[in-house]
Formats: structure tokens, C-alpha cells, sequence
């Protein structure tokens, strides 16, 4: 039996990368603990492994005394001094208490031992093998739902998709391939468990990643993201190298690869744009697609009075309110929108600055 178990522990060692020191040190404990349940003793004993002569015995610590009250626990100096003459009253001796059926009960122990070591060593490798992968889009396939999961095979695990977490406007069914953006990976006594999302930002930026190769290599950079998963999103995007078209990089010939994205999330409606430093041009351009006639802006307080055409009010603030919610989420700017004729009413632009703006506008356009 010693042979074959030291055979399998090397085997273990070798390819399932799980050191054969650390799998003795277990055994080691397991015997002892075997030893004292199976024979009742209390006695402080060690196992002692030889690999080259395949034994395992099983030694206990006594003290020597004059006269033997526990046996368990003492050894008379007599025969103590058979073992070796030098032996004192008070000495400790270690004396071999190997049991006749010993094997068995090793055998035992050394099955359950292995088999939860393989165990722990696979959900160690599976673990680290997925916590790389927090922030990370990863493609699966819906094993199974209930109430409050559903549940999608990422090839070596099973990831948990919370109803938290899954778009309300997406109907998930099993054997359905979807991405999903890996939001934590924990270690428990059970093993590893991923949680992954369908609502994270974070998905939206990975999409545009994969999408678009400019972003990928770091030509384009996602500045920032704001999304209401299912129905409407909104992405800034930054190039360095003014001869490199930012948002044409995402949108793609004949808007290709934002409609790939869009496909990905269902019909999703997704906002592309331009980052700037300047908060006037930032805030205009993410109330896309609103033209903006003004931008006032308070530093201090971190906040925007943006003006719009009267005929354009209702799309900068969009549905419920969507548009500009968005906006300020991207930009982290807060966000008031008036009308035209408001704020030329409460006085915060003139008639001429209105005038200009207009005409500006119009140039633009032309």
C-alpha cells in the first residue's frame, strides 16, 4: 500500500502541480488524528513517513517515572533503560505504538486525505485561473435559471448572473450564447464563485475594446462611460494625435462596429462622444444629439446652466429625463437645461449673445 500511495502522490505532484511535502504533512495529521480516534488515546504522538523503506509507525512521547500510573501517558524507568541505559526519572521517550492493523486505517486516512487536497488544488488553480479575469469580458453559455441566478458556463465554471445584474429588456434562455462582464471572483470553502454582469459599464467599454482596434492599441481612449443597460448609453472618447478621428474610429465604415456592439446589447442605443477638457465643449457634446446655444459654467460648484434652442428642449432633456442624466453622469458635471426663450427671460443670456450663437450655429452647420 505505502509504495502505491507514495506512487500516487508523485503522479499527484506532477501533474496536478500539488507539492508532495504539503500532501505528507497532511497525512501526517490525518494518521495522528486516525490513531487517536480509532484507539482512544490522548497521548502525544507522532507518525513518521519513510518514503524509501514504504513504512509509516506511529510513535508516542512518554515520561519516565518510578512508578507507572497511566500508561498511556508514562513508562516506568525499568524498561526505559532496556532501550537505552542513560535514561533518568523525568526523561521523555518516544516509544513506536504502531497498531497490528495500522494499514487500514492509513489506507483510510490517505484516500480522504488526496482526494481533498486534488479538490482544494483544482479549485485553486480553477480560482486563479478566473481572478485574472475580474474587469474582463468573457462569452458563455445559460446552463440553467432560477429566481435569483442565471446561471452560464464559462467553460471550467459555473458564473452567477444576479437579476440585479440582467438587462430588463433581455429574455434569457438555456443554451442562449451571450458576454458578460466578469464583476468579482471569490474563494470560499466550496470552491471559486464569479459573478458577472449584463448592466456594468464596464461591458459597454470591454465591447468597444474587442470592436474597435484603435482602442485596443490605445490610439483611441474611452474616457468615460454612462450607460441605462437596455435602453440608452453614452460613451466619450479621446484621441492624442489630432489627425485621428476619435468617434469616426468607433463608429466604423457604414457604422459597422457600433452596430456590432449594438447588436451585442439588444438594440441598445449607444452615444459616441468627443471628450474635451473643455467643460463648455464636453457638456455640449454629450448632450448629443441636442444642439446647445450656451454653456455656463460654475466651477466652483462643479455645475453647468446649458441653453438650448426652444424647439430642442425636449430632446436634450430626453425621455424621463434620460439624455441629460446621462450626460451629467459622463461628464460628472451637474447639468441644468433651459430653453432659449427662458433664459433669455430670467436674464442669463442676452439677445445679442443669443443672436451670435444662432448665427454661429448656422455656420457650423453650413
Amino acid at each position: 500500500m505505502s509504495s502505491e500511495l507514495f506512487d500516487a502522490m508523485n503522479y499527484l505532484e506532477k501533474e496536478k502541480g500539488i507539492d508532495k511535502d504539503l500532501l505528507l504533512e497532511a497525512l501526517e495529521a490525518a494518521l495522528i488524528s486516525a490513531y487517536k480516534k480509532n484507539f482512544n488515546s490522548a497521548t502525544n504522538v507522532r507518525v513518521d513517513i519513510n518514503e524509501e523503506e514504504g513504512s509509516m509507525k506511529v510513535f508516542a512521547r512518554k515520561v519516565i517515572v518510578e512508578e507507572v500510573m497511566d500508561p498511556q501517558q508514562e513508562i516506568s524507568l525499568e524498561e526505559a533503560k532496556e532501550k537505552n541505559p542513560n535514561y533518568e526519572v523525568e526523561d521523555v521517550i518516544e516509544v513506536e505504538v504502531t497498531p497490528m492493523d495500522f494499514g487500514r486505517i492509513a489506507a483510510q486516512a490517505a484516500k480522504q486525505v488526496v482526494t481533498q487536497r486534488v479538490r482544494e488544488a483544482e479549485r485553486g488553480i480553477i480560482y486563479g485561473e478566473y481572478v485574472d479575469r475580474e474587469e474582463d469580458v468573457m462569452t458563455g453559455i445559460i446552463q440553467r435559471k432560477d429566481p435569483r441566478f442565471v446561471y452560464v458556463n464559462l467553460g471550467k465554471i459555473e458564473a452567477r448572473l444576479p437579476e440585479g445584474e440582467q438587462m430588463p429588456t433581455e429574455v434569457y434562455e438555456v443554451h442562449d450564447r451571450l458576454k458578460v462582464f466578469v464583476t468579482k471572483v471569490e474563494n470560499s470553502n466550496k470552491g471559486p464563485h464569479i459573478y458577472v454582469s449584463r448592466t456594468h459599464p464596464g461591458l459597454l467599454k470591454r465591447l468597444f475594446e474587442m470592436e474597435v482596434p484603435e482602442i485596443y492599441d490605445g490610439t483611441v481612449e474611452v474616457r468615460s462611460v454612462a450607460r441605462e443597460a437596455g435602453d440608452r448609453s453614452k460613451i466619450s472618447v479621446f484621441a492624442e494625435d489630432p489627425e485621428v478621428d476619435p468617434v469616426g474610429s468607433c463608429v466604423g465604415q457604414r457604422g459597422q462596429r457600433v452596430q456590432a456592439i449594438v447588436n451585442e446589447l439588444k438594440g441598445e442605443k449607444i452615444d459616441i462622444v468627443q471628450w474635451s477638457e473643455d467643460p463648455i465643449e464636453y457638456v455640449s457634446n454629450a448632450l448629443s444629439p441636442s444642439k446647445v446655444v450656451e454653456v455656463l459654467v460654475d466651477e466652483e460648484d462643479k455645475a453647468t446652466t446649458v441653453v438650448v434652442p426652444d424647439y430642442q428642449l425636449s430632446l436634450a432633456i430626453g425621455k424621463r429625463g434620460q439624455n441629460a442624466r446621462l450626460a451629467a453622469k459622463l461628464t460628472g458635471w451637474k447639468i441644468d437645461i433651459k430653453s432659449e426663450s427662458e433664459a433669455l427671460e430670467e436674464g442669463i443670456i442676452t439677445e445679442n449673445s443669443s443672436k451670435q450663437d444662432s448665427e454661429l450655429e448656422d455656420l457650423t452647420e453650413e
